[in-house]
């Protein structure tokens, strides 16, 4: 069981990373490179939101896988302070935040912006999006690159 736990904490973060790039490369640009600026914004937001729901599913399963493999690990293996607080645990809490901060906080001022209200403009919220969506591709890609064996965050016993 170890081994196959150890396997998907691996896998995970790479077929996530996968979704992130295949949204921000593939999907988003292709709605804005066919239809009409208004329709292709909708169809980003309604891609975009089902990514951040995504997004908090796959970094709550990385945190529980992180959490169970390193349980199960020696207690000689592991000091007490990584027991609670690994590398993949920041990286993973790191994630939530991003997603939390780019999508669900900012939709109500962006949907505010959109019609003149508010103190930030649609641009700088956009901006802002981008970037915690960049972040998070970042912090997955090394998730993705520690499971493949770059420097595993999760190991087997």
């Amino acid at each position: 069981m170890n081994r196959w736990v150890a396997r998907a904490a691996g896998l995970l973060p790479a077929v996530w990373l996968g979704v992130l790039l295949c949204v921000a490369l593939i999907a988003t640009p292709a709605g804005f490179a066919l239809l009409p600026r208004n329709q292709a914004g909708a169809l980003a937001g309604r891609i975009l939101g089902q990514e951040a729901y995504l997004s908090l599913i796959m970094g709550v399963l990385v945190l529980v896988l992180e959490r169970w493999v390193v349980r199960n690990r020696p207690a000689a293996s592991v000091s007490a302070s990584a027991r609670h607080l690994t590398t993949g645990t920041l990286l993973a809490l790191g994630t939530l935040f991003c997603t939390v901060l780019g999508y669900f906080a900012l939709q109500g001022p962006m949907a505010s912006a959109r019609l003149g209200q508010g103190a930030f403009s649609f641009t700088q919220l956009h901006g802002v999006s981008l970037t915690a969506y960049g972040v998070k591709v970042l912090l997955v890609a090394g998730l993705a690159w520690r499971g493949a064996g770059g420097r595993p965050a999760i190991t087997s016993s």
